[in-house]
C-alpha cells in the first residue's frame, strides 16, 4: 500500500498543520481544499489513506465520500472524517456513510498519528 495521505480540508490553517504533521512523519501528501479536488485526486493518485474535512465548499465530505465509496478504483480507500463538527448524529452518519474513523478538532497531533500509523502498519485495520 502506497504511504500517500490525502488530505481535504477549506481552512488554510488545518490543512497546513496536518499536511506538516503527516510530512514530518514521513507520508507522501495530496491536498485539497474541496470535496471534488479530494475525489479527483483519488481516482488519480489512489492513496492509502484520506483525511477528509465535512464542511467544505463546492463539494462536502459527505458527498465526496459517497462518490468515494461508490468508484471502483477508490472504494476501498480507507477515510478518516477529520472535523470541526462534533455532533453524535454527524458521527453516525459519517460511519454509516463509509468513513472508517472521525478524528474531532481541535486536533490532537498523537492520537492523528496513531490513527494513521494504524491504516500503514502490516495486517492494520482495513
Amino acid at each position: 500500500m502506497k504511504k500517500t495521505v490525502l488530505i481535504a480540508d477549506d481552512d488554510p490553517l488545518s490543512l497546513k498543520l496536518v499536511r506538516d504533521v503527516c510530512t514530518i512523519a514521513g507520508y507522501d501528501v495530496l491536498t485539497a481544499t474541496n470535496g471534488q479536488q479530494a475525489v479527483e485526486l483519488a481516482k488519480a493518485h489512489k492513496p492509502g489513506l484520506i483525511l477528509l474535512d465535512i464542511m467544505m465548499p463546492v463539494m462536502d465530505g459527505y458527498a465526496a465520500m459517497s462518490i468515494l465509496k461508490t468508484t471502483p478504483e477508490t472504494k476501498d480507500i480507507p477515510v478518516i472524517i477529520l472535523t470541526a463538527v462534533a455532533f453524535e448524529q454527524n458521527r453516525e452518519q459519517a460511519l454509516k456513510a463509509g468513513a472508517n474513523d472521525y478524528i474531532t478538532k481541535p486536533i490532537n497531533i498523537k492520537q492523528l498519528l496513531s490513527r494513521i500509523g494504524q491504516y500503514f502498519s502490516p495486517g492494520g485495520v482495513k
